[in-house]
């Protein structure tokens, strides 16, 4: 008997009602997420897990044969952290996709991993809450991937990350025991954080199939929001840090540089621009958005100060003028695509870096030669440069391009990562970012949860 036999007879009735599946052609789609990166040869089997029953039943049979798992949800990740490699058995959660809960007392959400975030927030609605993690994939990623990723998005700089929402998790281990971490309380100090070590850890501690998340009081109002444009990006990035400095806290502060600008106004027309802002040109976009009882005199304050910076600046009159002020800022990604393959990074420094970090993004382009357009969530100073290469395929030249780029956000005070993780496409640079101390130390904690080394192999540490 072989893990697949062993495999359907655990799964039994359900192993035949589409759970447990060979198809070529789902094993070939479960080697990819949208980083573009796809791993060499070819799974054993997808489990398309319904219930945590499913989930214990895989990784028994895992642990006796020996086999890898890659626990995986709705494929949305950019660095290759759940991507089906050859002879593993892909483990899927995103059929579990049940909101179990919504607390207004408590202001909790039960949740299993495959909810999508932006299915949550529709559910949220009538109690008046929100879940505050905003990825930009939020219509297709999963709260189980957002917690395996520790995600970010827009709102972080007001809301925080991830592992701010997350009170506690139900987890699978890589024997198959279930153990259960964290509370459903707002405190909670008892043992070692657990849940706080699992949020981020990408698949390679346990399989998440549960989450009690916080969630949080809609913001009272209609949003304020602006928009400037200014001669270059380091007049932007100052204007961002004194916003920050004046402990204005907007829901979303981005930061466009003179090349994303460029491709953005190609890809909607100049035109969209100079309608924004009754003129056209610009190297650098900033905008802003600030939310709760007191936003338009938040947003007033800001203005001030962006404009003293030297900005051209444009609040939005009402709820419509900032869409179209938000829309320059979201078509950054499909204006890249328009241009090239793109290979789409994260890096975070010090707000009070941002500055030095845009030159330097400045400085590798030209000497490698490569377009490098960059949005930054400005806020909280997690830079996205998007390496753009002419062919249909990342060559060794981006990768030797965007070693240096995250080598020098790491001399900054930066990381690697700030909110996308490591998996496979960044795990050459972890160590030189950890120490040899702490990256042995992990590798040893990683080895208490998973003895064998079947979860996740490969990815996180080479």
């Amino acid at each position: 008997m072989d893990v697949i036999d062993w495999l359907r007879a655990a799964l039994g009735t359900d192993a035949d009602d589409g759970v447990l599946s060979t198809d070529p052609e789902l094993l070939d789609a479960a080697r990819g997420d949208q980083s573009g990166w796809v791993a060499d040869g070819r799974p054993l089997a997808i489990v398309d897990a319904r219930a945590v029953e499913h989930v214990q039943a895989t990784m028994r049979a895992a642990s006796e044969f020996r086999v890898p798992v890659v626990p995986r949800g709705a494929g949305t990740g950019l660095a290759g952290g759940a991507n089906g490699s050859a002879g593993s058995i892909v483990l899927s959660v995103a059929g579990m996709d049940r909101i179990l809960e919504i607390s207004a007392e408590d202001q909790v959400a039960v949740v299993e991993p495959g909810v999508i975030n932006s299915d949550l927030n529709l559910a949220l609605e009538p109690f008046g809450l929100f879940f505050a993690p905003d990825p930009a994939s939020k219509a297709s990623s999963t709260v189980g991937g957002n917690i395996a990723t520790n995600a970010g998005g827009l709102l972080c700089a007001k809301y925080g990350v991830t592992r701010e929402a997350v009170l506690g998790l139900d987890v699978v281990l890589a024997d198959g025991r279930f153990i259960r971490t964290g509370h459903r309380t707002v405190k909670g100090v008892t043992g070692y954080d657990l849940t706080s070590l699992l949020v981020g850890s990408e698949g390679t501690l346990g399989v998440i199939v549960g989450a009690t998340v916080r969630v949080l009081p809609r913001p009272q109002g209609e949003p304020t929001t602006l928009g400037a444009l200014f001669a270059d990006v380091r007049a932007g990035s100052d204007a961002a840090a004194r916003v920050t400095a004046a402990h204005l806290r907007p829901a979303i502060m981005e930061l466009l540089d003179a090349p994303a600008l460029e491709r953005i106004s190609a890809y909607l027309g100049e035109q969209r621009i100079r309608d924004a802002f009754g003129a056209a040109g610009g190297a650098a976009y900033l905008l802003a958005q600030f939310d709760g009882p007191t936003a338009a005199v938040d947003a007033a304050a800001a203005a001030t100060l962006i404009a003293e910076t030297g900005g051209t600046v444009r609040v939005a009159a009402d709820e419509a003028e900032g869409e179209r002020l938000l829309a320059i800022r979201r078509a950054f990604h499909p204006a890249l695509a328009a241009t090239g393959t793109v290979l789409i990074e994260d890096v975070a420094v010090p707000r009070s870096r941002m500055s030095e970090m845009f030159a330097a993004i400045e400085r590798i382009s030209e000497r490698h030669g490569i377009p490098i357009p960059t949005v930054a969530h400005a806020g909280d100073g997690n830079l996205h440069p998007n390496f753009v290469a002419s062919g249909g395929e990342i060559g060794p030249e981006v990768w030797e391009a965007a070693g240096e780029l995250f080598r020098t956000a790491v001399g900054l005070g930066g990381t690697l990562t700030g909110e996308h993780g490591v998996g496979v496409l960044k795990r050459r640079w972890l160590a030189e970012e950890l120490g040899p101390d702490s990256y042995e130390l992990q590798v040893k904690l990683k080895s208490v949860f998973d003895p064998l080394g079947i979860l996740n192999p490969g990815k996180v540490f080479g």
